[in-house]
C-alpha cells in the first residue's frame, strides 16, 4: 500500500483544499481496516473523493492491467465521477464506457490498458463479452450509488460481471438508502458499515406546501419560481409528458430553462446538464432522473410539482438540496384533491407565492457552444485564448467550461454572448475552424 499521506497531500494540493472532509477519511480508514466497506450517503457528500483516494493507494504504475472498476447506474454519473479523477491529475489513465457513446472510441482507448474502468452495466458487459476489457488484476470494485443500480433493474446484469471477476478484490458498496438486502453475488461477509445519512440535513431542509387550483396550477409555479430571484431550483414531475407539457409553459413566458427526462437525445441530456451546472440556466424542470447520481450543487430550491409516488422518490428528490450542510427547501404543490402522503414528515407550512413578482432574474452567463472537442485535442486554455485573444473578452468574463468528445461547451457573461458568437464564429481553434454559436 502506498505512503498514505503523499497521496492525500498531492490530491488536496491538485484540488485546493486544506484537508479531507469526515466522510473520506471514514472511508479510507475503514476499507484499510476491512477491505469490504458500505457507505450510506447522500450525493454531494465527497464520497467520490473518499473511494477514488484508496483507488490510487492500491495502483501500480508498474502494472499494464485494469486495476480499478467503477459500476454506476447512469451515464451522467459516470462522467462525474471521471471529471473528479482527472481532477486528481493521478499518473493513471481512467476511461468511461456508457450506453449512447460510440463503441469504437470506447473500443480505441481501452486498447491502451487504463488502470481505472468506469462504466453502466450494460455496456460494460458488451465490452467484456467482445473481450476489450479483462478484470481478472482488478484490485477495487466500487458500486456507486448500487440502490439506484438496482431501483433501475440491472441486479442481474451485474451479477454477470462479477462472474468475470476472478480474484479476491475489495470492495466499497455506496448507496443513499439503508439497503434491506444485499444481492447473493456481493461477497460482503464480513462488510463493514457507515452511515452518513445524516439526521442534520432533516433540520437544514425548509418544508413547504403551496396549495393551487389546477386552472392556476402553472401561473402559480411561476410567481414562486420568480420569486427566487435568480437561484437555482429543479421542478420535479412523476413524468417526461409532463415536462415537455410545462417546458412549453415555460416557453410561452418566455422564461429560460433546462429540461432532463429519458426521452431526450443523450447529447440533449448533456447539454441541459452543461446549461444548468454552469448556471446559465437556473431553472431544471426533470422526472426524477434529475433525482439521482449527477453532480448539480448548490440547489436552493426543489419544487414537487407533480405528487411523487413513493416516499424513496420524495427523499431523492430533497436529496438535491440542503446538502453539505447548506438550508434548502422543498415546496410541494397540492391541487384541490390531492393531500399530502403520510411519508411527508416533519413540520411543513403552508407557502403563499408573491404575486408582484413578474420578471424572471436572468442568469449572469449565456453558454456558448464550440463545435471541437477532446478528439480534436482541445483543452480549456485553448478556449480561453480563443475568446480572449480573438474576442476580446476579459478572462473573469468567462466562467465554467466543458469539453466533450466532438464539441465544447462555454458560459460567458449574458451580454456579451451574441456578439462574442458572432466574432468568433469560423474561427481557427487548434488549426480547426470552429462553428460557435449559442447553445441550443
Amino acid at each position: 500500500m502506498k505512503d498514505y499521506q503523499r497521496i492525500v497531500s498531492h490530491v488536496l494540493s491538485q484540488l485546493g483544499f486544506e484537508e479531507l472532509k469526515e466522510i473520506q477519511k471514514e472511508i479510507i480508514t475503514k476499507f484499510q481496516d476491512h477491505k469490504d466497506v458500505i457507505l450510506l450517503a447522500p450525493t454531494g457528500s465527497g464520497k467520490t473523493l473518499g473511494f477514488l483516494i484508496p483507488m490510487l493507494q492500491s495502483f501500480d504504475l508498474d502494472s499494464k492491467s485494469i486495476q480499478g472498476l467503477i459500476i454506476v447506474p447512469t451515464r451522467e454519473l459516470a462522467l462525474q465521477v471521471l471529471e473528479v479523477f482527472k481532477s486528481i491529475k493521478s499518473q493513471y489513465k481512467a476511461t468511461c464506457v456508457y450506453g449512447g457513446h460510440e463503441m469504437r472510441i470506447e473500443r480505441n482507448s481501452l486498447l491502451d490498458t487504463p488502470a481505472l474502468v468506469i462504466g453502466t452495466p450494460g455496456r460494460l458487459i458488451d465490452h467484456i463479452a467482445q473481450e476489450n476489457i479483462e478484470l481478472s488484476n482488478t484490485k477495487l470494485v466500487v458500486l456507486d450509488e448500487f440502490d439506484k443500480s438496482l431501483e433501475l433493474g440491472f441486479e442481474d446484469q451485474i451479477g454477470e460481471i462479477f462472474k468475470a471477476i476472478k480474484q479476491k478484490q475489495g470492495f466499497i458498496l455506496t448507496s443513499a438508502t439503508d439497503l434491506k438486502r444485499l444481492p447473493d453475488f456481493l461477497p460482503f461477509e464480513k462488510s463493514v458499515k457507515l452511515n452518513f445519512i445524516a439526521e442534520t440535513e432533516k433540520n437544514l431542509l425548509k418544508q413547504k406546501v403551496v396549495h393551487a387550483q389546477t386552472k392556476v396550477k402553472g401561473d402559480i409555479l411561476l410567481n414562486l419560481v420568480s420569486g427566487f430571484q435568480g437561484e437555482p431550483c429543479i421542478i420535479f414531475c412523476n413524468h417526461r409528458e409532463a415536462v415537455n407539457r410545462l417546458s412549453q409553459f415555460f416557453k410561452d413566458f418566455e422564461y429560460p430553462h433546462a429540461i432532463l427526462h429519458g426521452g431526450l437525445e443523450q447529447q440533449d441530456r448533456e447539454i441541459n446538464l452543461i446549461k444548468f451546472r454552469t448556471g446559465t440556466s437556473s431553472i431544471l424542470i426533470a422526472t426524477d432522473l434529475a433525482s439521482r447520481g449527477l453532480d448539480i450543487p448548490d440547489i436552493k430550491h426543489v419544487i414537487h410539482y407533480q405528487l411523487p409516488k413513493q416516499e424513496d422518490a420524495y427523499i431523492h428528490r430533497n436529496g438535491r438540496t440542503a446538502r453539505m450542510e447548506a438550508e434548502g427547501t422543498s415546496y410541494v404543490f397540492l391541487t384541490d384533491d390531492e393531500y399530502l402522503p403520510r411519508f411527508i414528515e416533519g413540520e411543513i407550512e403552508t407557502f403563499i407565492p408573491d404575486e408582484t413578482h413578474e420578471d424572471l432574474v436572468l442568469p449572469a452567463f449565456e453558454c456558448l457552444f464550440i463545435s471541437a472537442g477532446k478528439s480534436d485535442k482541445i483543452s480549456k486554455g485553448d478556449i480561453v485564448g480563443l475568446l480572449t485573444k480573438k474576442g476580446g473578452i476579459k478572462g473573469d468574463e468567462i466562467g465554467q467550461i466543458y469539453i466533450q468528445d466532438k464539441a465544447s461547451y462555454v458560459a460567458v457573461k449574458r451580454n456579451l454572448a451574441e456578439k462574442l458568437a458572432r466574432i468568433v464564429n469560423k474561427e481557427k481553434l487548434k488549426k480547426v475552424k470552429v462553428k460557435v454559436d449559442i447553445a441550443k
